[in-house]
């Protein structure tokens, strides 16, 4: 499979949780569509973006178990969850729940909106290795009569964990709380229900495990909440809906679009949307090479190094089988200057893998993806199994 990505054979990338990947048919997809729209940009940007949007958008909600009209492109997960964080009206003294294991720019992004507001963020620390059955019911027991908010990854960027989100969802709708779940990791890595799993807002890659272009995510809010998102940006599909008169954003139909949800977030000023049209490709290539077999594949690849390492080093894992999916968090000793491990697995051993820490422990993510060999993955558990302990 490495065949069809540009990845330097010479290097041992492990390391799709970061950033993923793209493959060559779906950057030969981004490119047709950078030249298409080169080709005539007012034609492409003004009559025409907003029916092939559309038609992106009812792909990848098809793939993601959504209705295509409650969900809009973003950049990026982050970007989404701070279109979501910028959006809310909390009081002094609101309360906004989080774990003690969200991934920093996102924690970053409420501590701001909540110190502005005169609010809290608090966050609640999660027992490891995770009890998936108390996990949600444990959350919830740290709500109080001011908390007004919840945000939560879906598949946790440090730890590497599957949370029960679902459930949390479900509960937290029936204590009268709004739910934010970042799935910046999901998207193509595990089966999407969105309307299943009943979040609020949900936000996902589809540049990580979905194998799309960089600069392509999405956000989906439930229609109830529609009027309350706001663009970072205030552009043209704003005038009307701010000034409630003319639609002065007639001349730009092609791109701002018919939604509230379209007007305000779809169109901010000029950008390329190529990435957003070609996630239709990257669902394709992941259902014709990366499907259930592959994803199993690597689980189970994942899940073998994180018992082999564990138990080299005599470290308990932070979770269960059923909590991960094709990315661990493989146990090592303790690490005082992470990122200099970093550097040495790949300026010695040409290992592209993050070091990471969590709760006083070090741990060396392993993500595990179809172009991925068991050969690459032994050579990891090696290396590391020289580590000083």
């Amino acid at each position: 499979m490495r065949e069809h990505f540009l990845l330097d054979p010479a290097t041992r990338f492990l390391n799709h949780g970061s950033f993923g990947a793209c493959p060559l048919p779906v950057l030969d997809a981004l490119h047709t569509w950078q030249r298409r729209i080169e080709s005539n940009p007012v034609q492409a940007l003004v009559r025409e973006s907003a029916a092939w949007l559309l038609q992106a958008r009812e792909a990848l909600a098809a793939y993601v178990g959504a209705d295509a009209a409650h969900l809009v492109f973003v950049p990026n997960a982050t970007t989404g969850v701070n279109v979501v964080a910028r959006s809310l009206k909390l009081q002094p003294g609101d309360e906004v729940l989080c774990t003690d294991m969200e991934y920093g720019a996102c924690e970053a992004t409420f501590s701001a909106v909540c110190n502005s507001a005169g609010a809290v963020l608090r966050k609640v620390v999660v027992p490891l290795p995770l009890q998936r059955a108390q996990f949600a019911q444990h959350l919830l027991a740290a709500a109080g009569p001011r908390t007004r908010f919840i945000f939560c990854s879906h598949i946790v960027s440090v730890t590497a964990l599957v949370l029960p989100v679902a459930e949390l969802c479900q509960q937290a709708r029936a204590a009268g709380l709004t739910v934010l779940i970042d799935g910046a990791h999901a998207p193509g890595q595990r089966p999407l229900h969105l309307n299943e799993i009943g979040a609020d807002f949900y936000t996902g890659n589809c540049h990580k495990w979905l194998c799309g272009a960089k600069g392509s995510a999405f956000l989906h809010a439930r229609p109830e909440h529609h009027h309350r998102l706001r663009g970072l940006v205030t552009s043209w599909g704003d005038i009307a809906l701010l000034e409630g008169g003319e639609d002065r954003a007639s001349a730009h139909d092609g791109y701002v679009g018919r939604s509230v949800l379209e007007r305000r977030l779809q169109w901010q000023g000029t950008h390329s949307i190529a990435p957003y049209l070609a996630v239709p490709a990257a669902i394709d290539f992941v259902q014709q090479h990366l499907g259930p077999d592959v994803r199993q594949r690597c689980h189970h690849m994942a899940l073998d190094a994180l018992q082999r390492i564990g138990s080299h080093f005599k470290l308990p894992a932070l979770g269960a089988a059923d909590d991960h999916a094709q990315m661990v968090s493989l146990p090592v000793p303790p690490v005082r200057d992470a990122p200099a491990l970093q550097r040495w697995l790949f300026g010695v051993h040409r290992i592209e893998v993050p070091v990471v820490q969590h709760a006083g422990r070090s741990f060396v993510r392993l993500s595990v993806q179809g172009y991925n060999t068991q050969a690459e993955v032994d050579h990891l558990c090696a290396v590391l199994q020289q580590l000083p302990h």
